[in-house]
């Protein structure tokens, strides 16, 4: 359907064009417009580190235009994240090899190392 709707002397259709035409043909523009909205203002909030990955995830397919380079996808991810680790993880986006999934397991990594030493303090002065 999508192939048929291109005009004629196109060139050839490329699969990585086809969520985009997908979603535009399928998705309600208003419901498309909730989810930019939703996706711009996606905070970590109680999540812990890989729930708000797996909802930046969800959400970042209907605003591919806010991160068109890895490094704007890495910024944008880490404005979202937490006071728990977002300062440590501000200073790692700094790294010129910083990609996305090497944020999301830093940033992992950084929250587990600080709720455990949390539950450490608070457990020791219980006693």
């Amino acid at each position: 359907m999508w192939e048929d709707s291109r005009e004629e002397g196109s060139p050839p259709a490329r699969w990585s064009k086809f969520p985009d035409a997908f979603i535009d043909h399928f998705l309600p523009a208003e419901t498309k417009a909730d989810y930019v909205v939703e996706f711009e203002t996606l905070k970590q909030g109680s999540r812990n580190v890989w729930e708000y990955h797996m909802e930046f995830v969800r959400l970042s397919k209907y605003d591919v235009h806010m991160m068109p380079t890895m490094e704007a996808r890495v910024r944008r991810f880490v404005q979202g994240l937490s006071p728990l680790v977002i300062n440590e993880a501000a200073t790692a986006a700094l790294n010129s090899d910083m990609n996305y999934g090497r944020m999301v397991a830093f940033a992992h990594a950084r929250e587990a190392r600080k709720l455990k030493l949390r539950m450490e303090r608070e457990s020791s002065s219980m006693v």
